[in-house]
Formats: structure tokens, C-alpha cells, sequence
């Protein structure tokens, strides 16, 4: 009897201290670095941080024995303020990988930091095509769209219809830069004509003098360079200017399905844009949106949903390579496709970005919308392989070339 209370004792003692030991671990930490509070917090911002949580309590909470915890902060749209983050949460705060940046200029601030520091850093918010070239690293990815990718298939898709000649309006900063010199290519490429272009600041609210000029171009398409804010301010004050009864098209080259729910459909109705991810695609986007909408009241963005997919590769990718450690878990990122609904054989490239299939939508009338949130119609799919920009073209100095 003794023997075996002995063997029940030193059974739950080793229990005990196991339980003990995989406390004592400490807790597996990702940042995200968000724009909170400003023009594209509806794009990122909580919601990033509600599919990041998501992910890991769909994933189980933990992986090799510590707890995953995931953090969050503002950086206000700053790039010195985003570098001074990332470079605390990497220095101080023990984070393992940082996931979003939402904006271009602040993630290649971050994206610095955290390529001196040989981190991880996943790309969810931005698109300026120079995270995949000039300022790639081997520990970048570029997961959910860019500016190549935008230009390539919304002015494509509009000068092959006959709206060949461009005006552009541009948010002064990296991303709008590239947005405008992607599309500009994407034109002339096509046949088409660029009349010109006018830059206007970050967060503006009075567009007036920028739609005018754009107005006298006499372009067939007034392409905005621009996102959340920005893109909304600048679509409802052309509709009041009575620019698109005028004959001229805007084509917002970034636009979301938050940005089309503030707009409205009956100023919205007709425009095209190019998106990675459309909660009503199918049964799969739905069920995981329908979580989504229990906890923030809105559907996700493409941005949000490739928050949840790619932090939930990293994940894997952890669990997978058994460590922590950069250069290992970026081996098995880069060696195994992604497919869940998000993307159907998704496969990261030597340069960071990460390879899905895009889509082009035209924004419904009013009459065809059953309500809110059912915003877009299905025009084409476009593979990845067509969508961005080909390797051989690359600028990044990771590729051989």
C-alpha cells in the first residue's frame, strides 16, 4: 500500500513540477503596430489586434510550452514614433515576431529596426512595393497586398475598357509615391496616357483645390493614390463637386470594404478596385467573418484578414521547427504553402512577398446590395503570379538573379 501511494505521490509530484516548469517559461510575444486612431484604423487598428487573438486562441493558446501573448500599440501614423516602438518591443519587451505596421512609411521604419535585430516581421497594412525590393530583408514578408499588385490590377482592367487617360491624386509618402509610379507604369504600359498629378498631405479634409485640378486635366479617371481617409474624403467631396456626373471616373487604387461602408453605395455604385481577400467570396470567408462580426461589429478587411492568416502561419511555422529562433521558422514559412481562406496555395518568395491570387470588384448600386456590408460584385480573379510583380524583376538583394 505504501508502494503504491508512494508511486500516486511521485507521479503527481512530476506533474506538479512539469505543470511548474512549462510556467516558468516565458510567454512567446507578438507586436503589432497599429494605426489605432487615425485615418486607417478602420482598415487595421483593433481589428488587426481582434484577428491576431483570434488566431492564437484558434491555434490553442500556446506552442512549445509557453503561452502566446500578443501585444499591441499606436503609432500614430509617425515613422520615428513606429521605429522607437518596434525598437522596444524587440529590445525590451521580449517580442518575438511584429505583425500589420499598417502604414508604408512607418513599416519601413519598423521593418529597420527589426532587420538589424534579424526578427520576423509580417506585413499585413502597407503596400508601397518597396518592402519586397529595395528595403526587403531575409526575415520580411509582405503578406497581404502592394502597390505593383493594386496598380497592376485596377489600371490594367480600366484602360482595357477605354479609361485611358489618368490624373492622379496623391498622398505625399512612400506608399501614395509608389502607388502613383506603379499605376502611371501600368497605363503608359497599356496604351494609355498620364496627364499629370497633384500630391496633397497625409489626413487631409478639404480636397477641393487638388479635385479641381484634377477636374481641369480633362482625364477620363482621376486615380487616387491614396487610403482610408483619405480615399473616403477624397470620393464624397468629387460627388458634391459634381465631378463623376461630369463624366470623369474615380478609381481609388486602395480602397476597402470599410472605406466603400463610409462612402455609401449610392456615391460608391460602379467604382472598381482591386482587393486580396472579400468577406462574401465564399463559404469559407464567411464562416470565419461571421466570428469576426460577433466581436467588432464589422466585417474584416483584406488587412485584417491576412493579419489572422499570417500570424496563424507563423504559429505553425514555430510549432513546426521546434524553435523560436528567425532563421528556422522563416525556412518553414517560406517552405510551406498556405491554404486556409484567405489563400489557396499561397507560397512566400525568396524577396518576402507572399504569392495569392487577387481580385477585382466593381462596388454594387444600391439596388443590387441586400444589405449592409454586401458591397462588391465579382468581376475576375487574377493569380498571384499575374498580380504582382514578377521575381526577375525584383530589386531586392536577397534574389538571385
Amino acid at each position: 500500500m505504501k508502494q503504491i501511494l508512494s508511486g500516486i505521490f511521485a507521479a503527481a509530484f512530476a506533474l506538479s513540477a512539469s505543470a511548474v516548469q512549462a510556467q516558468d517559461k516565458p510567454p512567446l510575444k507578438i507586436g503589432g503596430i497599429l494605426d489605432m486612431s487615425s485615418l486607417y484604423a478602420d482598415i487595421t487598428g483593433p481589428g488587426s489586434e481582434t484577428a491576431a487573438k483570434m488566431a492564437v486562441e484558434d491555434f490553442g493558446g500556446e506552442v512549445l510550452g509557453r503561452k502566446i501573448q500578443v501585444l499591441a500599440a499606436d503609432h500614430q501614423n509617425k515613422a520615428d514614433l513606429s521605429a522607437n516602438i518596434a525598437r522596444d518591443m524587440l529590445d525590451n519587451q521580449g517580442v518575438e515576431m511584429i505583425y500589420d505596421v499598417a502604414a508604408s512609411a512607418t513599416a519601413l521604419a519598423a521593418g529597420e529596426i527589426a532587420k538589424a535585430r534579424n526578427k520576423i516581421i509580417m506585413f499585413n497594412g502597407p503596400g508601397s512595393i518597396r518592402l519586397t525590393n529595395e528595403a526587403c530583408g531575409p526575415y520580411t514578408i509582405h503578406y497581404v497586398f502592394d502597390t505593383y499588385g493594386q496598380a497592376n490590377v485596377t489600371g490594367l482592367a480600366a484602360v482595357k475598357t477605354g479609361l485611358d487617360s489618368w490624373f492622379f491624386l496623391t498622398a505625399d509618402y512612400a506608399f501614395g509615391q509608389d502607388l502613383e509610379k506603379d499605376t502611371s507604369a501600368v497605363v503608359t504600359k497599356t496604351g494609355g496616357k498620364v496627364l499629370g498629378s497633384v500630391r496633397h498631405p497625409l489626413n487631409t479634409s478639404d480636397f477641393s483645390s487638388f479635385l479641381l485640378q484634377a477636374q481641369a486635366s480633362k482625364a477620363k479617371v482621376i486615380g487616387l493614390a491614396n487610403a482610408g481617409g483619405d480615399t473616403v474624403n477624397a470620393i464624397k467631396q468629387a460627388a458634391e463637386f459634381g465631378i463623376t456626373k461630369g463624366g470623369q471616373k474615380v478609381s481609388p487604387l486602395l480602397a476597402f470594404v470599410s472605406d466603400i461602408d463610409s462612402i455609401g453605395l449610392e456615391t460608391a455604385q460602379g467604382l472598381l478596385l482591386a482587393e486580396a481577400f472579400y468577406w462574401d467570396l465564399n463559404d469559407d470567408t464567411r464562416a470565419f467573418s461571421k466570428r469576426f462580426m460577433e466581436r467588432t461589429k464589422r466585417v474584416p478587411t483584406s488587412a485584417q484578414a491576412g493579419v489572422y492568416s499570417s500570424v496563424t502561419h507563423y504559429l505553425k511555422a514555430v510549432k513546426a521547427a521546434g524553435t523560436t529562433d528567425a532563421a528556422a521558422v522563416m525556412k518553414v514559412m517560406k517552405e510551406t504553402p498556405i491554404n486556409d481562406f484567405f489563400a489557396k496555395g499561397g507560397k512566400i518568395r525568396e524577396d518576402g512577398r507572399m504569392i495569392h491570387d487577387m481580385y477585382l470588384f466593381e462596388v454594387k448600386k444600391p439596388s443590387e446590395s441586400k444589405g449592409r456590408w454586401d458591397d462588391y460584385k465579382l468581376l475576375a480573379t487574377v493569380p498571384g503570379s499575374e498580380a504582382f510583380q514578377p521575381l526577375e524583376q525584383s530589386r531586392c538583394p536577397l534574389v538571385k538573379k
